[in-house]
């Protein structure tokens, strides 16, 4: 049994959209994260695309109270390792490997592994997981995809992330195998260049209220 902190489907059901965050400078981080949670959403992915993204797991997770910080981009078991020591509570995967799945069967932090196939899918569920990201969302076949596999499948969980945007989310979160959406344009970068914190939240206010889960 795993001894995670908090468990993917607390995770993926705390708020219907998830921001996708590419953090350039850390100072960012703990504004960033307020403004969101401000907007109504706790759970935050930082990707681990820059070399701020560390630090700014680091400083959300001792400075934001009520966030559920987690990391992006994760390919191996040594990244896993790396943000549970920074203070990340969930870890999200672009895709999946054994050797990352039985990594995340004894860490700390829950693992939600990024799946495009049926395949990929069943190997995730070998290592007891239910809840998945399904990624590229639009490029992997989008919502008739996820339909497809509801029939056999019906109680694997997803946040599709990947082509997501405020015209579409709605017609993902309306699916019953859909807990939350991944997307980035919560947080454009224009606005946390500028550090318009203000549009940040004005965002994650809208994305929220009309969602329809």
């Amino acid at each position: 049994m795993n001894n995670w902190k908090v468990y993917p489907s607390e995770i993926l059901n705390a708020s219907p959209v998830m921001p996708v965050m590419v953090i350039q400078d850390a100072a960012d981080a703990v504004p960033l994260a307020r403004a969101l949670m401000a907007g109504g959403i706790k759970v935050l992915e930082i990707t681990l695309r820059t070399a701020a993204a560390m630090d700014s797991i680091k400083a959300i997770s001792q400075e934001v109270e009520g966030a559920f910080v987690g990391a992006g981009t994760i390919t191996t078991p040594e990244q896993l390792q790396a943000v549970a020591d920074a203070g990340a509570v969930f870890a999200i995967s672009p895709g999946l490997t054994p050797r990352l799945l039985a990594a995340a069967n004894h860490s700390s932090i829950a693992l939600i592994p990024g799946i495009a196939t049926v395949s990929e899918l069943m190997l995730g569920m070998e290592y007891g997981l239910d809840h998945f990201k399904f990624f590229p969302a639009e490029a992997a076949g989008g919502i008739p995809m996820l339909k497809g596999i509801a029939g056999p499948l019906p109680q694997i969980t997803f946040c599709p992330t990947g082509g997501i945007s405020p015209s579409n989310y709605n017609n993902y979160l309306v699916l019953k195998n859909v807990a939350c959406v991944g997307g980035s344009w919560l947080v454009p970068a224009d606005a946390v260049k500028n550090k318009d914190w203000d549009k940040v939240t004005a965002l994650a206010k809208e994305a929220v209220a009309n969602a329809k889960r």
